[in-house]
């Protein structure tokens, strides 16, 4: 495996980090694609112009990326032919040490997202039936807190 490295994205990172994006939807048979490919790369944009956006890269080339507002994870995906090698433990190991507390939303379709959430150490809080997403699916909301004492 290349070294990894973790950044701020630039603007110039919104292709690829679009791409990854797009690429999940239309890879995964339960999610909906609700957005072209130029939809994504300009979703992604109007995140990295906004500041929430952090990349891992690989020999240069993004292969996931955290989209973090506060304590709030917007977006976060690992290109599909890079999980299982630690960039997406790597970004969120990052965020949980810049916050004590993070919370997301995933879908309740999404096992191998959940098995991860869980992994490391979040907690289902939160039920929705679709009515609140534009994907109209079941989703989790999940939160995590840093222990006291712990850093």
């Amino acid at each position: 495996m290349a070294a990894l490295t973790l950044r701020p994205a630039a603007p110039l990172d919104a292709g690829a980090a679009g791409a990854i994006l797009h690429g999940f939807a239309r890879a995964t048979p339960w999610m909906p694609c609700l957005m072209s490919g130029a939809e994504a790369v300009a979703h992604c944009d109007r995140m990295i112009a906004r500041g929430w956006v952090t990349v891992a890269e690989e020999a240069g080339t993004v292969q996931g990326f955290l989209a973090r507002e506060g304590d709030f994870i917007h977006a976060f995906y690992v290109a599909g032919g890079a999980t299982g090698r630690g960039l997406g433990r790597a970004l969120l190991d990052r965020a949980k040490m810049e916050r004590p507390a993070l919370s997301l939303r995933s879908f309740a379709a999404n096992g191998p997202a959940l098995r991860f959430y869980r992994r490391a150490g979040f907690r289902r809080v939160a039920e929705g039936d679709g009515r609140d997403n534009d994907e109209g699916l079941p989703d989790l909301r999940l939160d995590w807190r840093r222990e006291a004492g712990a850093r």
